[in-house]
């Protein structure tokens, strides 16, 4: 399954016999919690999963959005009908890195058929596609969570992986540079990384075709022959990078970039790590 649907692509899987499970996942840095959009509108047969409490661990040692337990990661993808082997939909509404750590995660669980739908809530009901406020009650599904299917790197395997190959840094510019840190205790970047901001996959909310991703990631000196991994500031946005990449035919489905998952939320809270600032890797 392509890493993207379009809204098309979409509504009219929705008018088949055997839909697809639609999960709505958005959600915002410091709130309002992403459930009362959902209450208002949604797509059709969508089930709202929140990122702070279904699709990451407390928040703790390993950074603001840790991996999910594997049991408690299948308990909730059960509870919103996930099945073996069926096709699932996620989308927010901003820039599709929520959306996308959900598309990560499932993958990482071992669930190969999951896309992110291009330009999200927004698109959808732009086109005056319809939504309801209707809150649906799935048959539980029956997705068993094998984790570890999509790569990931420790805090002294980032650290290492910048001499080898290319580090991308998810975060905005300004808090790679250090110049503000609104949440971690620290501000800066791995030393070695490389900024490939997350606003830089999108165009007025659509992702960019392959070519245009090939050409982005080429100016950062990564090509389909680069050694490739990403972080960001909690592991979530890090996954549009990882995406993106694979749209991009940088990487490929089998062979997908390493994530970071603790990414300088975890790094941040060591003082023995350093800390990098500017543009300069």
């Amino acid at each position: 399954m392509h890493p993207l649907i379009s809204t098309e692509d979409l509504a009219s899987a929705l008018d088949s016999a055997d839909p697809p499970v639609v999960l709505d996942v958005r959600w915002r840095l410091g709130g309002p919690p992403g459930r009362q959009d959902y209450e208002v509108g949604h797509v059709p047969g969508a089930v709202h999963l929140d990122l702070d409490s279904e699709l990451a661990a407390p928040p703790g040692a390993g950074g603001r959005h840790p991996l999910p337990e594997p049991a408690a990661l299948q308990a909730a993808l059960r509870s919103a009908g996930v099945r073996e082997g069926h096709p699932v939909v996620v989308y927010d509404d901003a820039d599709g890195s929520v959306a996308a750590r959900a598309w990560w995660l499932l993958r990482w669980s071992g669930h190969r058929e999951v896309a992110v739908l291009d330009g999200g809530f927004a698109a959808w009901t732009a086109e005056g596609r319809p939504v309801t406020a209707d809150t649906p009650s799935p048959e539980p599904g029956d997705i068993t969570v094998r984790p570890g299917a999509m790569p990931t790197l420790t805090a002294d395997e980032a650290a290492g992986f910048v001499r080898s190959g290319a580090l991308l840094d998810a975060r905005a510019p300004e808090r790679y540079r250090g110049e503000v840190e609104p949440v971690d205790p620290r501000a800066g970047h791995i030393p070695g990384a490389l900024n490939a901001p997350t606003s830089g996959h999108t165009s007025g909310g659509r992702w960019l075709g392959a070519d245009a991703l090939a050409e982005r990631f080429a100016g950062l000196g990564v090509t389909g022959g680069t050694p490739v991994a990403a972080y960001c500031g909690s592991g979530v946005t890090a996954s549009s990078v990882v995406l993106a990449l694979e749209v991009a035919g940088v990487t490929a489905a089998d062979a997908p970039a390493p994530l970071y998952p603790g990414s300088w939320s975890e790094w941040s809270n060591d003082p023995t790590r350093p800390a990098a600032t500017g543009d300069t890797p």
